[in-house]
C-alpha cells in the first residue's frame, strides 16, 4: 500500500528483486557494525543504544528524502526499475555502522 502510494506521488518504480551485490552491502555494514558494537560493549550505555536508533532512523529518513528528490529530478537510476528497496535496511545500517566508528576513533582520543 504504502508503495503504491510512493509511487503513485514520485512516478517512481519499486524494485524488491535484487541483485547479490546489494546484499553483500548490506550484510557488509551489518557484520562491521556488529563487529564494533561487540568491540564496544564494555563502553555502551542504554543512552547509547537510543541514541543510535533515533540517528539511524533520522538519518535513513534524510537518505531517503535526497533519494527520492534525486531519482525524481533524473540526476540519477537504477536499472531495472527506479529504487531498490533494499537501500531502506542499507542506509540504516550504514548510519550505525558509521555511528559505532566514530565512537571506536574518540575512544583513541
Amino acid at each position: 500500500m504504502f508503495l503504491s502510494n510512493v509511487n503513485i506521488s514520485c512516478g517512481m518504480a519499486f524494485s524488491v528483486q535484487f541483485s547479490l551485490s546489494w546484499y553483500v552491502l548490506f550484510f557488509a555494514f551489518l557484520l562491521a557494525w556488529l563487529f564494533l558494537a561487540i568491540m564496544r560493549r564494555k563502553y555502551m550505555r542504554k543512552k547509547e543504544v537510543r541514541e543510535q536508533l533515533i540517528l539511524g532512523f533520522l538519518g535513513s529518513c534524510a537518505l531517503v528524502s535526497m533519494e527520492i528528490f534525486a531519482t525524481s529530478m533524473n540526476l540519477w537510476n537504477y536499472f531495472p526499475t527506479n529504487w531498490p528497496v533494499i537501500l531502506w535496511p542499507t542506509y540504516f545500517v550504514a548510519i550505525l555502522f558509521g555511528y559505532q566508528l566514530l565512537r571506536h576513533v574518540e575512544n583513541f582520543f
